[in-house]
């Protein structure tokens, strides 16, 4: 096997019965592949009457680490002195030969009880799926390696960001954020099509539809949480929404209080850039009770509406609402409840359309120091 240049992490025992383990890959080792054959200059020797690992069980998934256990038989398992780990993503298990050397996928680990933890996130993405496979192993004397049968392949598929993950990309996010400009309306640009079909054929609504898999990989909204996009971002120079757009030439455009007042809870749903500097922040607005802040409540960081660094809304001594947004991030607004026509306004901008500024499926650029974490993309 090639060798791979991985860092060395060293994982502390969390339990007795489930240590994370010291992963560490197979450096210099030709591993038998999943027929049994070796390379030449093989650092493992002929196939063992090791255990062979069967009944494989993955639990306590996460974007970044998994739980693994198995059955075996107890002839020979005092022999074992570690365990190789064949961890693959999903659509690479064709390729699977030992012969990856941008992703260190083939992992060694000392023997420990079962189950143990298995954590990296140099190697596991969040929301993606693997194959996983094991072999028991004895180190020898000469230092190569006899090994069992591989098991059979399991799949399983890594977990969303936790709230401690989308907790970290608040942080980032709100450090970049700028000063905070006023604003009165929230819009959404679509083609004309768009508003005819609106109001022919939805009861003069736009409807929620699902999040696209836009942003960071690990987003638990992505391809889950329905809404209907807003944007709210003003021109400095005029205090009003741009002329241009990248999603069409019409727009629909209604008072900010309409669709953000104390009756609406605000949640942080993501952080990201599309290899430019510019950052996005995407923000869900829901109706306290509604379906899309039932799905919030739990998943997403919330916000203070009043006193946060992004979108505000404050009610004044008057009982009049006055509404600021964040000047150097462009904020995305997903409003989780259908919209009514009748509540704003449609009309087409004079403006160009921006296409390449459009963040429909956009993929976030992962080597971003400002918006990345170290759990994935």
């Amino acid at each position: 096997m090639e060798k791979m240049d991985v860092p060395h992490v060293e994982h502390n025992l969390r339990s007795p019965t489930s240590p994370c383990v010291d992963l560490k890959p197979l450096e210099n080792l030709h591993l038998c592949d999943r027929e049994g054959t070796q390379s030449a200059d093989s650092g493992v020797g002929e196939l063992d009457d090791l255990p062979v690992p069967h009944q494989i069980s993955i639990s306590n998934i996460t974007c970044d680490s998994f739980k693994i256990s198995w059955d075996s038989d107890a002839r020979g398992k005092e022999r074992i002195t570690h365990y190789f780990i064949d961890l693959n993503k999903k659509e690479n298990k064709k390729e699977n030969k030992f012969k990856h050397k941008d992703v260190p996928t083939k992992l060694v680990a000392r023997a420990v009880p079962l189950p143990m933890t298995v954590r990296g996130h140099w190697f596991l993405s969040p929301r993606t799926d693997y194959t996983v496979a094991v072999q028991t192993a004895t180190k020898q004397a000469d230092g190569d390696y006899a090994v069992s049968e591989w098991s059979q392949v399991i799949e399983f598929c890594t977990a969303d960001y936790s709230s401690v993950h989308l907790n970290q990309l608040l942080q980032k996010a709100e450090v970049i954020a700028g000063r905070m400009l006023p604003l009165t309306v929230l819009y959404r640009n679509q083609e004309e099509e768009y508003f005819n079909q609106a109001r022919d054929s939805q009861c003069h609504r736009m409807l929620p539809a699902v999040k696209d898999n836009s942003g960071s990989h690990g987003s638990p909204i992505s391809g889950k949480l329905e809404g209907v996009f807003f944007s709210c971002n003003t021109e400095f120079n005029t205090g009003k929404p741009p002329q241009d757009s990248p999603y069409g030439p019409y727009r629909f455009q209604v008072q900010a209080e309409v669709l953000f007042n104390q009756n609406t809870n605000l949640y942080f749903g993501d952080f990201y850039c599309m290899y430019t500097a510019y950052h996005y922040v995407i923000l869900v607005l829901a109706p306290e009770g509604s379906k899309g802040d039932l799905f919030c409540k739990g998943r997403l960081p919330a916000l203070d509406r009043s006193n946060n660094r992004f979108l505000t809304c404050v009610e004044g001594v008057d009982g009049t609402l006055s509404f600021q947004h964040a000047q150097d991030v462009t904020l995305e607004l997903v409003y989780t409840e259908p919209v009514d026509l009748s509540l704003g306004t449609v009309a087409a901008i004079s403006g160009h359309q921006l296409r390449s500024s459009s963040t429909v499926n956009a993929k976030k650029d992962p080597s971003c120091k400002i918006c990345n974490i170290s759990v994935g993309r």
